[in-house]
């Protein structure tokens, strides 16, 4: 075994590694860029070596200065994590001419299955079911649009180096294609240094399920079920769960068997998956072979019980695979939930700055109305950190396991209303509403699950029963501990509780146990608020109504409290009935008109501005392209119009909100 080994990665998964590694009793060799510097892998490692400036070109991707950091400590492996170079085959090979070892799978292996154009013919040439498309380069955009058309759209045009939801766009139509070819080879360029790109037809309504495949240096390959990561936006997954709601034995077996047959035709030697499309019927083909350690292992981990960063590590080391297929089981149900810094109030648009507050809910065993459930969260953040634009905007991938699929989803919607982030926009809010929804809750998934539920963004979820009720006992609690703390405790009964401008009438009083008993809607409901765990300065309310334990996010405001539970947030203000009817006569403030600015919807840097003072615009016309955390965003005209005036140009960094072009 291996006795010290260097991480050429960041983030959380750095920080995972390192947690494996010493629980194995090995030092760690943690290299970071001058953005990283203070993060919390570098505090976690054994030792540190500084790379290079933040982009990551100028750093994580370069292999001389991972090579160099491996001399220099002396470690005897390379983990690589995933992203940056871990399915890069030339850089295993020259660790391999290096007499380092590459903790990840043999150079071969990389080359057949890591390209996505290379993996696919290969699959062909095995006899595994794939998808149709046209595997060969594509150079021009005229070649692509002839290629769509043979095909018939619609179409995936996708990076052949891609991962990571980068690269990737669907094309319905000739026009979709000569943009969304550019683009994907823009970002291809720019997050993996290859544009190389290829087309294959889109199926409709599809589902993306994973196989995870396990193999060692000796011949023994198994595989530790499948994943379900149907919850995409933009081609990114943002909710994955094991096993997945679609499957039975017989499926699940056939899938299992195929991926097993591609990773020994390669001599797989290391932790990977085989990704298929599924359709609802349970059909499925190849998509690709991810060559590394997926992002949302822990689901895996969680319903088998195998850590499978350690099992790469034995592997690495030229160990054999302590189990075979037939050791393995599935147990109860996992989700992960990744949460990101993006805002998915103004389109999921990345978002970057200071944690200035991140409590993290409780891991480990917990006990809930629905059952007992685990929690885990792998974060490679901390309460300050920055959220840097140069890389993926990940914050923390939180999981859930129950014995049960709904016990999970319950594990899962408690534990994100214990996560408390600000300082960035994060989509802990748009987690917890998928998690609430029937459609989800009954497994019926697809990769256009967001699309068709949020088909006109995420704007929030309005209250239902149980949100209004703890709304309404929440805000009151408040009023109530906030008067009796500054010595003006009150002895009114009746209030109006007001949840944005709708008025709840309120009576209240304390049971025998000092429990605060509301009486709303003139007897409408009861409520119970007991064992309330709040005081002034806490970001959280935590309290149990009616039996049912909540946490709420609350935030004190001039004239009362936002206070958000799940999805549903509001604006609460505890009022007098009589003053309660004179703010009803105060007129709603009205947004001011922005229909003739193009703002930058994120804060990033420009990548060109397409338009000129005094040039006519017709709508749908690009206007300017903005870029951060290696994703490019497109802005187009909503109207037709003049431009009056533009307010920045290429290279430039730009805040949210910051006016681009204006129009006459």
């Amino acid at each position: 075994m291996f006795s010290k080994i260097l991480i050429a990665n960041r983030g959380e998964i750095a920080v995972r590694i390192i947690k494996t590694a010493k629980r194995m009793g090995i030092r760690t060799v943690q290299v970071y860029s001058e953005a990283d510097a203070g993060s919390l892998a570098v505090e976690m490692a054994d030792e540190t070596i500084l790379i290079g400036p933040a982009p990551a070109a100028q750093s994580y991707l370069l292999e001389d200065r991972i090579v160099d950091a491996v001399r220099q400590s002396g470690a005897e492996a390379v983990h690589p994590g995933f992203g940056f170079l871990s399915e890069n085959s030339g850089f295993a090979r020259r660790l391999e001419s290096e007499n380092i070892t590459f903790i990840g799978p043999n150079p071969h292996a990389i080359e057949a299955m890591g390209d996505k154009i290379t993996s696919k013919k290969f699959a062909a040439e095995a006899g595994v079911s794939t998808v149709p498309g046209h595997m060969g380069l594509i150079d021009t955009t005229d070649h692509a649009v002839q290629i769509a058309n043979e095909i018939g759209y619609p179409v995936m045009i996708k990076a052949s180096a891609g991962g990571g939801g980068k690269g990737i766009r669907v094309a319905h139509s000739d026009d979709d294609m000569a943009e969304g070819f550019a683009a994907v080879k823009a970002e291809a360029l720019n997050a993996f240094g290859d544009d190389r790109v290829f087309i294959e037809k889109f199926i409709v309504n599809p589902r993306h399920i994973e196989i995870q495949v396990l193999g060692d240096k000796h011949g023994n390959i198994v595989h530790l079920f499948e994943r379900e990561c149907s919850i995409q936006r933009r081609n990114q997954k943002v909710i994955e769960e094991a096993p997945s709601p679609l499957l039975d034995a017989k499926t699940r077996r056939a899938m299992g068997e195929q991926a097993i047959a591609l990773a020994r035709a390669v001599n797989y030697d290391s932790a990977g998956t085989v990704e298929f499309v599924a359709g609802q019927d349970k059909s499925f083909f190849f998509l690709e072979m991810n060559t590394r350690l997926q992002v949302e292992h822990p689901v895996t981990e969680l319903i088998t019980g195998i850590d499978l960063v350690e099992q790469m590590i034995r592997s690495a080391a030229g160990e054999k695979l302590a189990f075979g297929q037939d050791d393995l089981k599935i147990d109860g149900w996992a989700i992960e939930s990744r949460i990101y810094a993006e805002d998915p109030y103004r389109g999921f648009l990345p978002s970057i700055g200071r944690l200035i507050r991140y409590e993290q809910p409780e891991e480990g065993p917990q006990e809930g109305p629905e059952g007992p459930y685990v929690v885990r969260n792998d974060s490679g953040v901390r309460e300050g950190d920055e959220i840097s634009m140069f890389y993926d905007p990940m914050i923390a991938k939180l999981c859930a396991w129950a014995p049960t699929r709904a016990g999970a989803v319950a594990g899962m919607s408690r534990a994100l209303e214990d996560t408390h982030l600000a300082g960035v926009g994060h989509n802990v809010p748009f987690l917890a509403a998928v998690m609430d929804q029937d459609r989800f809750r009954s497994g019926e998934l697809s990769t256009a699950y967001i699309k068709d539920e949020f088909p006109d963004g995420f704007h929030g979820v309005p209250a239902g029963p149980l949100q209004r009720d703890i709304l309404v006992a929440t805000g009151m609690a408040l009023h109530e501990i906030v008067s009796d703390q500054s010595g003006d405790p009150s002895d009114r009964i009746h209030w109006i509780v007001q949840l944005d401008r709708e008025p709840v009438s309120v009576s209240l009083g304390y049971d025998d146990d000092e429990a605060l008993v509301l009486d709303v809607d003139n007897g409408d409901r009861l409520l119970r608020l007991s064992e309330i765990d709040w005081r002034p300065g806490l970001a959280q309310f935590r309290a149990v109504l009616d039996d049912q334990p909540f946490t709420a996010e609350i935030k004190r405001v001039a004239d009362g409290w936002d206070i958000r539970t799940r999805a549903t947030k509001v604006r609460v203000r505890v009022m007098t009935p009589r003053i309660a009817d004179l703010y009803a006569r105060l007129p709603e403030k009205v947004a001011a008109d922005t229909s003739k600015l193009v703002l930058s919807p994120m804060p990033g840097l420009v990548v060109s501005i397409a338009v000129v003072p005094g040039q006519e615009v017709k709508t749908g016309e690009t206007v300017a392209i903005i870029e951060a955390m290696k994703m490019q965003n497109i802005l187009k005209a909503e109207r037709d119009g003049v431009v009056k005036a533009v307010s920045a140009r290429a290279g430039d960094p730009v805040a949210a909100d910051d006016v681009l072009v204006k129009f006459d």
